[in-house]
Formats: C-alpha cells, structure tokens, sequence
C-alpha cells in the first residue's frame, strides 16, 4: 500500500518532526523539600537522591537494578499534599525526554495538571527503546529494561517517596503510544487508566513491524535485539493489538488525527517547525507518521469493539504527528485518567 512505502523514510525524519519551537513550564516559588529517598527495594533498585525544583517540582535519581544505571524522574506534586494521592506516569516519544521533544518544553501540560490533586511523574531516558524489555544488549542503545523498571523497580519507589493512594495512570505520545498499551498487560493491575497519543499497536503486523523497526533504527539501534528479527514470535507476544483483550478493565483513551493538515499546521506557528521547509517538514513527514498511526488505532478499535471491551477514541479528521496534537489530546483524555485515578474530571 501507499503508506507503507512512505513509512520509512517518515519515521528517519520522526525527531526532526517533534523538535518544535516552544516552551512551556510550571510556575515557579520557593523550593520544594526534597523527598527522603526511602529504602532499597528486595531487587536493589533504589533513590539515589532527590534534589528540590521549585515548590512542586523534584528531580529523581532512581538506580535501576535491571539497566544498572541511574535514571532521572522529574516529579511534579500534587496541589494538595495533606493526604495521598494517586500517581500519573507521564512518558515522553522517542527522544525519552533527553532531548528538547518533551511535555515540559514543547506544551503546557504540566500548567494544566498543576491543580490537579496528582503526582506527575516523568522518567527521563529510553531513547528509541519502545520502553521495553530488549532480548539483547544493542551496541548503540544499550541495555533496555523500561518494562522491568516501570512496572517492577519503580512503582513501589515512588509510592513509598511519594505517600501515594496507590492508583496509577499512564499516558505516552508516538513511541510511548505504544509502550502505554503494553505495560498495562505486562503488569495487570498497575495502571487504572491508560491514554495512547498517536501510537501504532499493531507491532508485529507488516506495517507496525515497519514502523518501530524504522524508529529504533533512527535512533542508531536495531530491533532483532529487542524482540529479535520480523516474524519471531516476541513480535506478537508484546503486541497490544494481538493482546488487547488484557486491556479489559482498563480506562482506556486512544486518539489519532488523520494526516491531514490541521489547524496547529500553519506557517511559523506556536507548535510547528520554523519557516517554509519547517511547516513542509510537518506536514509531509508529520503527515504520514500520524496517517500510519491512525490506521494502527482504527483497527485497534475495531479489535475493541469484538471483544466488547469499552474506550474512548478521539479520531480528528485532520492532525499531523505533532506536538500541539499531542497537549490538546492530552487535555480532552483528563476525564478518562481522572476515571481511574478518583479524582474529579
């Protein structure tokens, strides 16, 4: 099929795409206390530190057993920290959230869920990783342990810094569009809620396979080392679409514009690349990425409706895979994260 020729060469361009030109942060007042890193899990993962940000914000260094490394988690606090609140995991798309492609400097999310009564809590690593648990080693990635650390090291971490009630929400943008549809089967139970921005579930079909092999070789990896080479059976074990009758019991929100320019694609505008090659860049190359996921997602719903399991779906008629997409989608998926998390929509 057409989409499918182009794919390729689209996802090369997937960093150029969500590299856009704003900045956007919390308020700021007098610094925070920083948290008393609380134990070491049975595991060996741990807080190493906790530095204090300004009045709501904390920076995180979380050692992890699994990757043997230090990961920073930048947290934002709940409005009301007199009593327990309810975490919601906030994953970045396939920079990790180690480039300038993050919540925090392309939208004003964080603004928006500052008086929310919940902990926001946005690890910052995994670039190209699909935040999964790699077979192997990669020479240029790594070692990747994303599903191990997010479902198993850091949770009990965070809930014991934290003081949380206990409920999780997890929501993620084009690559960690479908990391959030497949931690919630990995660990049943964890998440109340899960909103998928513009990710692709399909990954062990043709053209889901074609679009996180191109991803993770973008980022200089190779994806034989994740869930070895196309057709072998690692493929359909972690993929939410063959899956998704483990979804059931799920908040779930999942949105996708069509490909089509829409109305954050104008020239030199508050969410779009700079200048003539900037918007060009956007449209096309932002174009068939998202056409791609709104293919993934459609079927995904249709996969949902057999099985008769309930979710909410935001389908644009234009959108292209881009950042102000992306804050609007998380916005309008509120009522959904709330649902699970006991909070107010």
């Amino acid at each position: 099929m057409r989409l499918s020729k182009t794919l390729g060469d689209a996802v090369v361009a997937l960093t150029a795409t969500v590299l856009l030109p704003i900045a956007a942060g919390t308020a700021s007042a007098a610094p925070a206390s920083a948290l008393s890193p609380s134990g070491t899990s049975a595991d060996g993962s741990k807080i190493v530190s906790s530095a204090p940000g300004d009045d709501r914000t904390v920076k995180l260094q979380v050692y992890s057993a699994a990757m043997d490394k230090n990961i920073e988690i930048d947290v934002q606090r709940p409005a009301d920290t007199s009593a327990p609140a309810p975490v919601l995991y906030l994953l970045n798309g396939a920079g990790g959230g180690e480039d300038s492609a993050t919540w925090q400097k392309q939208t004003d999310v964080l603004n928006f869920l500052s008086d929310k009564n919940v902990n926001v809590v946005q690890p910052v690593g995994g670039q190209f990783s699909y935040y999964t648990d790699w077979r192997d080693p990669d020479p240029k990635l790594g070692v990747n342990k994303w599903k191990t650390f997010l479902t198993e090291e850091l949770p009990p971490l965070i809930d014991r810094a934290l003081n949380t009630n206990g409920r999780n929400a997890i929501a993620g943008l084009s690559m960690a569009g479908t990391s959030v549809l497949q931690l919630p089967i990995a660990a049943p139970g964890l998440y109340q809620s899960v909103a998928s921005y513009s990710g692709c579930a399909q990954i062990s079909d043709p053209l889901g396979y074609n679009f996180v092999n191109t991803v993770v070789a973008a980022g200089g990896g190779d994806s034989a080392n994740m869930y070895g080479p196309q057709g072998d059976p690692m493929w359909a074990a972690n993929d939410p679409y063959v899956h998704a009758d483990q979804l059931r019991g799920v908040n779930l929100y999942i949105s996708s514009g069509s490909g089509l320019p829409g109305p954050w694609d104008t020239l030199d505008g508050t969410h779009t690349l700079p200048g003539v090659g900037g918007l060009a860049n956007q449209v096309t190359v932002g174009g068939t990425l998202e056409a791609a996921t709104n293919y993934c997602s459609h079927n995904l719903q249709a996969k949902l409706g057999q099985l008769g399991i309930p979710a909410t779906f935001n389908f644009t008629p234009t959108g292209t895979h881009s950042w102000g997409y992306w804050q609007d989608d998380l916005k309008n998926s509120w009522p959904v994260l709330a649902a699970g998390l006991g909070l107010p929509a």
